[in-house]
């Protein structure tokens, strides 16, 4: 059973992806050699491990990380089964020969010279980039993810949780070598903020709100949200937890704006009304981006 789509090179949406991954792995690569290596800095996964051989042993980065990721593809796909596709292959052998590249042509040297708090921040902004256009792709980044998952089919820990605790362990590796605490902490910073602009290139930054409204003036909320803001929503039957009182719920998204015009007007005509409003990551459907376009993304 294939778990991940796959593409013709030659199609619209193979040359898409594969672009994706070509430039993905590009800037990853970028993060690493301009900003990550230079001062020892170990943010998880087989990078961190290359990063601390290198140092250490004068080893290739991108070579021993290469190294690490084809035997643990491998050993993946006859665990958990063909899970990992050409384009995985592709997006870890392109980082490994950009990063190699890249310190060939460049150098060894950081960008900002003297200071790794601002290179511990771009990195983790490249880092998180690169990863974010490469899962775009519907690639995966190999490397201790296939760690984590092959410990989760025999614990039954979520994937997540395993994930943090093996990049924490080879963060604590790279404190062992170096002797110096800074390191773990840089380290914290990449993978912190790395992960944040993963989730925003993943999910994108959305202004949408979503509100569930109960009132006992519901025809007029209704009123406003249809005729002033000009959105629509569903009305959602309930009963009182306490009372067993029938009551409506009112189901609908705004933009921030329209949330801060709703909260005045429903304060101004019920000020006992009960609004919850939630930070809506992502909206598809009908009036807002449609799920096709999501999956063509």
């Amino acid at each position: 059973m294939a778990f991940l789509r796959k593409d013709k090179l030659f199609s619209k949406r193979g040359l898409k992806n594969y672009s994706l991954i070509l430039f993905g792995s590009f800037i990853l690569a970028a993060g690493f050699v301009l900003f990550i290596t230079p001062y020892k800095i170990v943010p998880g996964g087989v990078y961190g491990i290359s990063i601390v051989l290198h140092h250490l042993l004068g080893t290739p980065v991108g070579l021993v990380a290469l190294a690490f990721d084809i035997p643990l593809t491998i050993i993946g796909i006859k665990v958990l089964g063909p899970r990992f596709g050409i384009k995985t292959v592709v997006g870890f052998v392109l980082t490994a020969v950009f990063v190699d590249g890249l310190t060939y042509f460049y150098g060894t040297e950081p960008l900002v010279e003297g200071d790794a708090l601002l290179s511990s921040i771009f990195g983790g902004l490249f880092i998180g980039v690169g990863l974010g256009l490469i899962f775009k792709s519907r690639a995966t980044s190999g490397g201790t993810d296939i760690v984590a998952m092959m410990i989760s089919k025999y614990t039954k820990m979520p994937v997540g949780r395993l994930l943090i605790m093996v990049d924490s362990v080879i963060v604590l590796v790279g404190l062992a070598a170096f002797q110096d605490w800074k390191i773990p902490l840089y380290s914290l910073i990449v993978i912190f903020i790395a992960g944040k602009v993963l989730d925003t290139i993943l999910e994108g930054i959305d202004y949408d709100k979503v509100l569930f409204i109960v009132s006992e003036k519901m025809d007029e909320i209704r009123d406003k949200i249809i005729n002033d803001l000009n959105r629509s929503g569903t009305l959602l039957k309930g009963e009182g937890l306490y009372n067993r009182k029938d009551s409506s719920i009112i189901f609908t998204v705004v933009n921030r704006r329209e949330t801060v015009m709703l909260q005045d007007y429903i304060h101004q005509i019920d000020p006992n009304a009960f609004v919850t409003v939630l930070n809506a990551n992502e909206i598809l459907g009908n009036g807002f981006k449609s799920l096709k376009d999501k999956l063509d993304d």
